[in-house]
């Protein structure tokens, strides 16, 4: 079972009072066009979950919410609302600010999760069975609407929890494990089963997936930060590691005062502040591009540099440097961005010190199910058609396992709404597979 930790620093969201709250939804336009839910990928309706904070019903706002996002507590946590939902708002102008959605949602949600509101229910036996291979924030989302449904559905997860990086890999001032584990439970009391430290190609065949099911949802996300490919980088910590561990058990045993992170995205921002509030004293962010090609939202980079973040750019590593098997030191190159791609600059090394190095290059592909499964694929990105199907029949895909490399990082309520589609399209298939009435 999972440890519940005390890590320290404070949770970065502010609690509204009951005033702010009443405020801030009252200061609503409910625009019948409504922008904001335009730009919630999820669609949101905006408008209505936030006149119903202001009539006093916070369980049909939260309904409203998680009927279109289930994953909505999380994403009033994490969601990068300025470029969504506020970034679309009509006040958002020079002279006024928008409406704090992302705070009205976490209210909402938050009063549902602390009265332990069970919001949907199964729908009626379709005698349809699904698969869904992954339990993180597309499977969930999957899962919650096959259910709704009512087909069968077996989550396989490869972990001890469900979640995924909701759960594992976001850091807890930003997004406890409570919250994510609430969002999955939603799921569960709709009568999913869970097979949980089961990983599809090793524990259970591919074959039998499709044996077996009706239907199958290749949620499976991605994999480990792959190594940096220096000497010496085998004392690395992986990014998802690190922030697993000080998720799980509040600490990480030989941090140091001195912590370098290599990598720029939303995953290396975590591991920055995570590290600073885990005590270390110098904490540097380094990057072979430029402050403009940082990959992680604009949002979190502001939050790292208020927490004291260092930033060092146009710089990639060269090998880390240990004695008795401790790091002391990381070497470096500057380097130019020519026509697009990276190049170092000849003898323009420099070494830095440091305790410890965090890799958050990326993440690597799950290239093992994915095969297995037999669906096409691009180096481990699952080619998917606009309604989430592969290439191979019954086979549909959702998440992480089809976000391409060399675009923005994916968002949590992009999986969402990926898993709404995929359910949809499953739902559609298994109508054609069977022409029961009830799906007239």
């Amino acid at each position: 079972m999972m440890s519940k930790a005390t890590f320290p620093g404070a949770s970065i969201h502010k609690v509204l009072t009951d005033l702010e709250v009443s405020i801030e939804a009252n200061r609503c336009l409910y625009c019948y066009d409504a922008p904001c839910t335009k730009a919630c990928p999820t669609h949101i309706d905006i408008p209505r979950f936030i006149a119903q904070i202001a009539d006093g019903n916070v369980k049909g706002s939260a309904r409203t919410i998680l009927e279109a996002n289930p994953l909505g507590a999380s994403c009033a946590r994490v969601c990068p609302v300025s470029e969504l939902c506020e970034g679309a708002c009509v006040y958002h102008t020079e002279s006024d600010t928008p409406i704090r959605i992302g705070d009205l949602q976490r209210y909402a949600t938050d009063a549902a999760r602390e009265r332990d509101m069970h919001i949907f229910q199964a729908g009626p036996p379709t005698g349809r069975r699904v698969a869904i291979v992954g339990g993180g924030p597309a499977g969930i989302a999957a899962a919650r609407d096959l259910r709704r449904y009512g087909h069968a559905v077996t989550i396989f997860e490869a972990r001890e929890r469900l979640g995924g990086l909701n759960t594992y890999g976001i850091v807890p001032f930003r997004l406890s494990t409570d919250v994510a584990l609430w969002e999955a439970e939603q799921v569960l009391a709709l009568g999913c089963d869970v097979r949980t430290n089961v990983r599809v190609g090793d524990d259970v065949t591919a074959a039998s997936l499709t044996d077996e099911f009706d239907a199958v949802i290749l949620a499976c996300g991605m994999g480990n930060v792959p190594p940096l490919g220096i000497p010496g980088d085998e004392y690395a910590w992986d990014a998802l590691r690190f922030i697993e561990r000080a998720k799980t058990t509040g600490s990480a045993p030989g941090l140091g005062n001195r912590v370098a992170v290599i990598g720029a995205g939303n995953t290396a921002i975590d591991a920055l502040t995570c590290a600073k509030r885990l005590g270390a004293q110098r904490v540097t962010m380094y990057y072979r591009r430029g402050e403009g090609d940082m990959p992680a939202y604009d949002f979190e980079h502001d939050f790292a540099k208020e927490e004291g973040i260092e930033f060092r750019f146009f710089c990639a590593p060269q090998r880390i440097i240990s004695e008795a098997g401790h790091v002391t030191q990381i070497e470096f190159a500057q380097t130019v961005v020519s026509g697009g791609r990276v190049e170092c600059v000849p003898q323009s090394t420099f070494v830095d010190p440091c305790d410890a190095v965090i890799s958050a290059i990326g993440q690597s592909r799950l290239l093992a199910s994915i095969e297995k499964l037999g669906v096409v694929h691009d180096g481990g990105v699952v080619r998917v058609d606009d309604s989430m199907r592969t290439s191979r029949d019954g086979v549909f895909a959702a998440g992480d396992c089809i976000f391409a490399k060399g675009v923005r990082e994916a968002m949590v309520v992009e999986a969402a709404e990926q898993g709404k589609v995929a359910a949809r399209s499953v739902h559609a298939f298994l109508g054609r597979q069977k022409d029961d009435a009830w799906l007239i």
